[in-house]
């Protein structure tokens, strides 16, 4: 699937592909570099009980 949406994403000329995870998932996100994707940045939350 993921390939799929890469070369479509290719296919279509489009200049970013991004996803996100979580950086506690160290098997995901291998997987993601595996198919070319590069760390790029820390994200934010906030959590309301």
């Amino acid at each position: 699937m993921f390939e799929w949406a890469i070369n479509r994403a290719k296919e279509r000329k489009a200049h970013l592909l991004q996803l996100t995870t979580d950086k506690k998932r160290p098997d995901a996100i291998k997987f993601y570099e595996n198919l070319g994707f590069k760390k790029s940045h820390e994200g934010m939350k906030m959590h309301f009980n």
